[in-house]
């Protein structure tokens, strides 16, 4: 019989259920700021675009007698599932890791072609397959997400107010090499295949400012995903998912608001696909 608190145990029928059960089991969702809205569109462009690494979000209005106004302010905020299936480090300072990594090891993975030419479970390999990078680093480029790769904001040049900046981290950006690469999660049952969290990015980053480095080392992007760049239909592909999360699409000002930042996501990824075939770059399924 399977023991007590494993993910076969049946629940005991003598007692109510408890939180942790619930969310072991599925039923749970992390409440982020309202200002990470941008998770969500990261959501909808994750699935428009094939690559379906990101957990599910949405914006939903919550009410609740027990919760602290600023959550039902009416103010819709961003829901993401809480996967219970994600492994994260014993290392309380580092459980948003499902492996530690560091941009020097991250750089020689990619050359060694981890799951193509390397065994997967040989160091400097993390068990991450090699496509799975340049998932992360073309959904990343898009969204503008430098937290995961670029801690430091070594790729572009940071306003004052970021945290990189009030940090100190970005005056590091000399031993670069010692930097970690962060928010890198696997799921227990698929350990070859990442999962993406904490997609918020930089909606308004210029493009004269977007970060190159979260596409150094990469040598092939998914086919599937290149395509829908290279189609011209992002925009209505995007919009048309948007919209059948209402409480979001409302909140935002449905296509008169999202539009705008739709259209840059496209041209960031025409000069994306500008990058690929400068450096002659492969596609992949």
């Amino acid at each position: 019989a399977p023991k007590t608190g494993s993910p076969e145990a049946a629940p005991d029928p003598r007692r109510p259920e408890g939180h942790a059960e619930r969310c072991q089991r599925g039923h749970c969702c992390l409440l982020k700021r309202t200002d990470d809205w941008f998770e969500v569109l990261a959501f909808h462009l994750d699935r428009v675009l094939g690559i379906n690494r990101s957990l599910p979000a949405v914006a939903r209005t919550l009410r609740s007698d027990i919760l602290p106004y600023r959550y039902t302010s009416g103010i819709p905020r961003p829901a993401v599932w809480w996967d219970p299936d994600i492994q994260h480090l014993a290392d309380g300072d580092n459980d948003q890791n499902s492996v530690p990594l560091g941009w020097a090891q991250y750089q020689t993975l990619l050359r060694l072609r981890c799951g193509r030419e390397a065994d997967l479970r040989s160091a400097p390999c993390v068990g991450v397959h090699h496509s799975e990078w340049g998932r992360l680093a073309l959904f990343d480029f898009l969204l503008q997400v430098n937290d995961r790769l670029d801690r430091y904001c070594c790729g572009f040049t940071p306003d004052p107010a970021e945290l990189c900046v009030e940090n100190l981290l970005h005056d590091k950006c000399d031993s670069l090499n010692s930097s970690a690469v962060c928010h890198l999660t696997v799921r227990k049952a698929d350990p070859s295949r990442l999962v993406f969290i904490d997609n918020a990015g930089r909606p308004q980053q210029s493009a004269n400012n977007l970060n190159f480095r979260l596409v150094e080392g990469i040598d092939e992007f998914p086919q599937r995903a290149v395509s829908v760049l290279q189609s011209g239909c992002l925009e209505s592909l995007l919009l048309r998912s948007l919209y059948s999360d209402r409480a979001f699409w409302d909140s935002r000002g449905g296509a008169g608001g999202l539009g705008p930042l739709v259209r840059t996501l496209e041209h960031r990824g025409k000069i994306l696909l500008q990058h690929i075939g400068d450096m002659k770059l492969q596609l992949k399924r």
